[in-house]
């Protein structure tokens, strides 16, 4: 897409949103938008879905309540962005910078972290499903649809990333419903017998990283059973 096009439809967006007869949303999806000048473009609720926004400059751009969902926003620059409301499910920000990005409200559910920089404390907070101490409960599935409930200890590192799958350095097996002992679906050799301590071969200290080293889990038995 050439420069002076997406300048006609950033104008054209701008009229829709201030009720403009002429105006018209702008329809962004799936568009290869990749090393884009953006900054500060106004481009609140607008549609850009799936779009290729790879190295895209957005300092400063209001995306409040866009749809951005499963977008490429891959080594973007998102410097005091405004992502309020935005639907970033699934979405890439491997690599972005979110320094001082307002992402409050913004769906982030399935969306890659990974290696983001300047990710605010709120952001962090807003995210994090798992509690930062004391121990919890969690459920696993693994071969043949075995159920298994286990417990994380006090002193047991723990993460989540943007979805609902969580990590743990290690768990305590409470139950193993449907067999004697749980097979895992991952490599098919680790065990879990009920009373056994499972500890994880190699943690990953990036929460961002969501398949990364760590026993894998849900805090549901609905999410591990559908899983």
């Amino acid at each position: 897409m050439s420069g002076d096009e997406l300048k006609k439809i950033i104008a054209d967006h701008l009229a829709w949103l201030q009720g403009k007869a002429e105006g018209k949303r702008a329809n962004l999806c799936s568009a290869n938008l990749c090393g884009a000048d953006l900054c500060s473009a106004n481009l609140c609720n607008a549609d850009l879905c799936s779009a290729d926004l790879r190295g895209a400059d957005l300092r400063g751009a209001d995306l409040c309540g866009a749809d951005l969902c499963g977008a490429n926003l891959c080594s973007a620059d998102l410097c005091n962005a405004d992502l309020g409301g935005a639907d970033l499910c699934g979405a890439n920000l491997c690599g972005a910078d979110l320094c001082g990005a307002n992402l409050c409200g913004a769906d982030l559910r399935g969306a890659n972290l990974c290696g983001a920089t300047n990710i605010s404390p709120i952001t962090n907070a807003q995210t994090l499903i798992v509690p930062e101490s004391g121990p919890f409960f969690g459920w696993k599935k693994c071969q043949n649809g075995v159920l298994v409930q286990v417990a994380v200890g006090n002193n047991a590192r723990r993460s989540n990333s943007t979805g609902r799958k969580c990590r743990a350095e290690y768990v305590k097996v409470l139950q193993v419903i449907g067999a004697e002992v749980g097979i895992s679906n991952h490599n098919g050799k680790t065990e879990y017998r009920k009373g056994a301590i499972v500890r994880c071969d190699k943690w990953e200290e990036d929460r961002w990283q969501e398949c990364a080293g760590g026993i894998h889990f849900f805090l549901t038995r609905k999410e591990a059973e559908s899983y």
